[in-house]
């Protein structure tokens, strides 16, 4: 199985930004741990605070990804583009956020992107990539 994991906006900073709100743990060794928890997944990361590397991401992994877990950061609220690039494609995406984007500000509320999207896990701090893989491997193992 082949997964893939895209991070926005931000993202490159966990471990250091704001650690009372999104932990301790860079996301590289988040990442690590997850290998080492399944081997049997093939994990590929790619990190851009840019919009249009993103969307450039998703257009190139987005027909041939078993699943796609994207953390879009603060494009989520904002990106149009975005958003109708995870509808142009076939692989299912789920959309992860490390905090409860519904218990923050209003602005924060609203994804752009969800509608398109296989589901949205949110809240569970990095355990949120943890368990949009696993819907993942239950939904390959449900087909």
């Amino acid at each position: 199985m082949n997964i893939n994991i895209i991070n926005g906006p931000n993202l490159n900073l966990l471990g250091k930004r704001e650690p009372e709100k999104y932990g301790k743990i860079s996301f590289d060794d988040f990442l690590e741990s997850l290998r080492k928890r399944y081997p049997s997944v093939n994990f590929e990361y790619f990190h851009s605070n840019v919009e249009g590397e993103i969307i450039n991401e998703i257009h190139r992994i987005g027909f041939n990804s078993d699943g796609i877990i994207l953390n879009a950061g603060g494009y989520t609220h904002t990106s149009v583009a975005i958003a109708d690039a995870v509808a142009a494609i076939k692989a299912p995406v789920i959309e992860v956020h490390i905090t409860n984007i519904l218990a923050r500000e209003e602005f924060r509320r609203t994804s752009l992107l969800a509608r398109s999207c296989k589901g949205t896990i949110s809240g569970f701090g990095l355990d949120s990539y943890r368990l949009a893989v696993e819907a993942f491997i239950l939904g390959k193992e449900n087909q």
